[in-house]
């Protein structure tokens, strides 16, 4: 199944990705384990768990529009990941409201 990921940072700053079928969930989830790692993203959540979407959009809102924009394979590998591990055909990450929509 093909996907189309959206990273939105507000009105008139999105980045869209169509790809190809996407990959192994494992591997996505390793991958935004260790982006978070290296970004220090910071996640205050009541039960202490940090939930995949939580990853997600840390990841983009501590790598910012500018990684997106400067680094595309960087930004192609993030929308692979996210597809991977959502498994949605739309998927739209909201950086500015903190939110992920199918």
């Amino acid at each position: 199944m093909p996907h189309h990921v959206i990273v939105s940072f507000g009105k008139d700053k999105e980045i869209e990705y169509r790809l190809p079928a996407s990959g192994a969930a494992d591997e996505a989830r390793q991958w935004f384990d260790r982006e978070f790692v290296a970004l220090e993203c910071d996640v205050a959540t009541p039960t202490g768990k940090v939930l995949a979407v939580d990853r997600i959009l840390s990841v983009a809102r501590y790598a910012g529009e500018q990684r997106f924009n400067a680094d595309p394979s960087w930004g192609e590998a993030f929308a692979r990941n996210t597809a991977a591990i959502l498994g949605r055909e739309l998927i739209r990450v909201d950086v500015e409201h903190y939110s992920i929509g199918y």
